[in-house]
């Protein structure tokens, strides 16, 4: 039985963050919305408390029941956490006269298991419109700034605690320290989540769920559904189909190569040309969103057909990741949005196949992590992320076939220079952009009035927020050069420097 710790979600910005520290501790954490509380699991070895962008003085979220809790296994509220474990307590919880955000250092300490390794003049991360002002009995502070005499508390003869700093974040520059206290020295957890272990559970579990039944799974070439592949084909080998659809939107040669990729790594994948098809359908649709939706009512027709000739398929696999799971049921409810393009939506019910998602209590960087374990080709483990809809939303509105052959060509100088002076792996995302403008330009002694492409590279960790990269003159210089020369129909390079927000990194 996986140990577990158990985060419950008050709406924080931060709160996906924590479970991504615990992990990056080896131990497997669940976020659960303070509105769905989940059933009894004797995994839950320790909960987590989260922050919120509410007042506990408001009654604006549920009060929970944490006698289920309390006194039984180590508790650690973190900002709102800490303040709910008062207020509900008969302690008092009171607006800041000083605005508590940003930076702050511990000024003062006491010996407790929680701040080992931590000394005095730690920087610390605020981030709250209110402060504790009264502890209730049996509640002691272990923990001070200068303007925040409660920045952490115990309550006697409990591992219970509270904080209204966030640990979580890079800015707490212990954080990390004060969590692996919490989880070692308060838990005890054994710290054994890694993505080999990940491996040898999920493979077990998939052996035992499926058995012989046979698994069809739709591949986009990018690292959660390849991931997803491997994972099912250890655990279940030819009983798992692929299907990888060629929509014609995808870049230079990539049908191909990953194909080719699929097959080495020993994976049973169909391979369906539907390019003409998506492209017919796509013909004279230049609004953003009625491209994205008809990609997805064609690629679940592409996808209908294909798996109808694969005899006896009762399984349907997804690569659905775990901040998909997350958004599902937040603590403002189930998500607005569903890309159906992305998750295949309305063909489970239609074809009368079950669900199976090998990944979806995994992060990003975990899914990469037990792709590498797995060996996964190293070009689409590391491959940047790619639009569902593909180059569909980077030709800026009509698509024809002429604009996405002049893209992809200068789509593919871009990104084969990134690679040769090795500035790949230092970008989060990186393409190029066919812009619905022509420029007047000079070739020779003759006047041109052709296209431009603009080109985008951004820095991210997570995609939510993004900087433009900077980078060199020289390689820049370098590329728009070579496109200008090499692709015809191009007169003009531009270099998209907005950061997200306020915009976003995809133009459409």
């Amino acid at each position: 039985m996986e140990e577990k710790v158990l985060i419950i979600d008050f709406g924080s910005q931060y709160t996906q963050l924590i479970a991504r520290r615990l992990r990056e501790l080896n131990v497997y954490s669940e976020i659960h919305p303070c509105t769905h509380l989940p059933e009894h699991d004797e995994a839950v070895k320790a909960v987590i408390l989260s922050g919120s962008p509410y007042s506990v003085t408001d009654g604006i979220l549920p009060a929970i029941d944490l006698s289920v809790w309390r006194g039984k296994l180590p508790l650690l509220g973190v900002c709102y956490g800490a303040q709910y474990l008062a207020h509900s307590n008969n302690g008092k919880v009171t607006p800041s006269k000083i605005r508590e955000y940003g930076r702050a250092t511990i000024s003062h300490l006491t010996d407790d298991v929680l701040f080992s390794g931590i000394s005095l003049q730690s920087q610390v991360w605020m981030s709250h419109g209110d402060t504790i002002t009264e502890l209730p009995e049996g509640f002691h502070v272990i923990a001070s700034t200068h303007d925040v005499h409660v920045a952490a508390f115990k309550i006697e003869n409990e591992p219970t605690y509270g904080i209204q700093f966030h640990p979580e974040v890079t800015h707490s520059t212990d954080g990390k320290q004060l969590l692996f206290n919490f989880i070692k020295h308060v838990a005890g957890l054994s710290q054994s989540w890694t993505p080999v272990h990940f491996i040898e559970n999920t493979t077990a579990e998939l052996k035992q769920k499926l058995g012989n039944d046979k698994v069809i799974l739709g591949l986009s070439g990018g690292v959660d559904s390849s991931v997803a592949a491997l994972l099912l084909h250890h655990a279940i080998g030819k009983n798992l189909t692929g299907i990888f659809i060629d929509n014609g939107l995808l870049r230079k040669h990539e049908f191909e190569q990953v194909l080719e990729a699929y097959n080495e790594m020993g994976l049973n994948v169909v391979g369906v040309n539907a390019a003409q098809r998506f492209l017919h359908e796509l013909n004279g649709i230049s609004d953003p969103e009625q491209k994205r939706k008809t990609i997805g009512r064609v690629f679940i027709e592409v996808f209908e057909e294909e798996a109808a000739k694969i005899d006896g398929a009762t399984w349907l696999a997804q690569g659905t990741i775990y901040p998909d799971v997350i958004e599902s049921v937040s603590v403002k409810g189930p998500s607005a949005t569903i890309k159906s393009h992305h998750n295949v939506g309305g063909l489970p019910e239609k074809m009368k196949l079950k669900i199976v998602e090998p990944l979806r209590m995994l992060f990003k960087d975990e899914v990469r992590a037990v792709g590498g374990a797995l060996g996964l080709n190293p070009n689409i483990l590391n491959r940047h992320p790619f639009p569902g809809p593909g180059l569909a939303i980077r030709v800026l509105g009509e698509i024809t076939e002429e604009k996405l052959n002049v893209l992809k060509e200068a789509d593919a100088i871009f990104i084969d220079e990134l690679k040769a002076q090795g500035l790949y792996d230092k970008v989060w995302q990186a393409g190029a952009i066919f812009l619905p403008v022509q420029s007047v330009g000079v070739m020779g002694d003759e006047r041109t009035y052709q296209h431009v492409v603009c080109l985008r590279a951004v820095t991210s960790v997570d995609g939510m927020t993004a900087d433009w990269s900077h980078l060199p003159y020289e390689f820049m210089a370098t590329v728009s050069n070579k496109i200008i020369n090499r692709v015809k129909g191009i007169n003009r390079v531009v270099y998209d420097i907005s950061s997200k927000p306020p915009a976003t990194i995809e133009w459409e």
